[in-house]
């Protein structure tokens, strides 16, 4: 039986990726993505969309680009998996998520809430196409005591 690879070719911006490779082949080509220490950075959403993990667990994917500081052009990596099948977790995944949509968008509590993974993909989409390019953040990277990442937007600045 044939695998069927297109479901990949939808979720990936294919020019953005050819131009990825690009850039890690012109600089060495081995990707400096070592992560950055804990601190306060200065950051735009450079992606936002909602994507599946390794396992194939649905993820809110977001990608911070650091836009000024000695980190400048570097990314910051917000992958929250979602585990559906978790009734335990399921439910702190997505508040968590919701949290940081929230932080992103000026919008109302109510105006960010999932009732289905199409909806709240669609809504995600629509949260990029607004803030995308008008916003910048500072955003706190932390980790927890599991020795995970942890996220928050501690201020919003407005684009000028």
């Amino acid at each position: 039986m044939a695998f069927d690879w297109s479901k990949f070719d939808k979720q990936v911006d294919l020019e953005s990726l050819q131009a990825d490779v690009k850039e890690v082949e012109e600089n060495g080509g081995n990707g400096d993505f070592e992560p950055l220490p804990d601190g306060k950075y200065e950051v735009a959403v450079e992606k936002l969309e909602l994507t599946e993990s390794k396992k194939g667990d649905p993820m809110l994917t977001i990608w911070f680009k650091v836009v000024a500081g000695e980190f400048e052009n570097q990314r910051i990596f917000y992958n929250k998996v979602m585990q559906p099948q978790n009734e335990k977790a399921f439910g702190l995944q997505v508040h968590q998520n919701n949290e940081m949509l929230r932080a992103l968008w000026d919008c109302e509590k109510d105006d960010v809430e999932f009732k289905s993974f199409k909806q709240y993909a669609d809504l995600i989409l629509d949260i990029h196409e607004e803030i995308d390019g008008q916003f910048e953040y500072l955003l706190e990277k932390g980790t927890n005591k599991g020795g995970f990442d942890t996220f928050e937007i501690v201020e919003v600045f407005e684009v000028e």
